[in-house]
């Protein structure tokens, strides 16, 4: 695979979602999402307004996690969620679609779903991410929600929260890219702690990697003689 090790920071989503987070935490965080390059900082919504004062004068952008990681409220609550993100500064957000009504095929609840949230995005001009959680999902099911993306058209579908039951595999990888169309990009996220399986998820298609381990991927990259 032809790819920097530039390149490969860029798609990293840097990642902190767990409930202990301190703001020595945060502050981590973002000092090495500066240092590395990465694309953005992953974090719950209470932090966001700290983390975007924190990330002042570089390039890290400050993206904020919505209905996470269950996914089981309310349209009008993720809603007011990723708006008081935006407020707060989010420059995106990643929502996590009511899993179980996919499960009941209710690809109605779905599309509406997604696009309210997509609109929130639209709406402050900022990038918008939705979770499947394909762990729970069968093939059928992760095809008809990348389907309703292909109409919606948010910016990213992504496989997972990491709270699952399962992480990130290269075959949804490719599901999903195959049946959002185009216009719809693919995060892959969970379980991605190596280059090689960072690798495994570009080469099915993901420009971007949501993942608590993108220090010990670029440094294995860096390892293996990459530039």
């Amino acid at each position: 695979m032809s790819i920097t090790v530039k390149e490969v920071a860029a798609m990293v989503d840097h990642t902190n979602l767990h409930a202990d987070a301190t703001t020595a935490d945060f502050q981590k965080l973002c000092d090495e999402a500066r240092e590395y390059g990465f694309k953005s900082v992953a974090i719950n919504t209470y932090p966001v307004s700290m983390c975007r004062k924190m990330l002042e004068g570089s390039e890290v952008l400050t993206g904020a996690a919505v209905g996470f990681p269950l996914g089981q409220t309310t349209i009008a609550t993720k809603v007011a969620e990723a708006k008081n993100a935006v407020n707060d500064g989010a420059q995106e957000f990643d929502y996590v679609l009511n899993v179980g009504k996919l499960k009941e095929h209710d690809y109605a609840y779905i599309e509406d779903e997604m696009t309210q949230l997509v609109q929130v995005a639209r709406d402050a001009g900022i990038c918008a991410k939705v979770i499947f959680e394909t762990c729970y999902l069968t093939e059928e099911e992760i095809i008809e929600a990348a389907r309703i993306a292909s109409r919606v058209k948010p910016d990213f579908v992504k496989t997972s929260t990491g709270f699952g039951t399962d992480g990130a595999k290269p075959e949804h990888v490719r599901l999903m890219k195959e049946y959002a169309g185009p216009e719809v990009q693919v995060k892959a996220a969970g379980g991605i702690r190596t280059w090689e399986s960072a690798k495994a998820m570009i080469a099915a298609g993901a420009t971007r990697l949501g993942t608590s381990s993108g220090i010990k991927i670029i440094e294995e990259m860096k390892a293996a003689g990459l530039q």
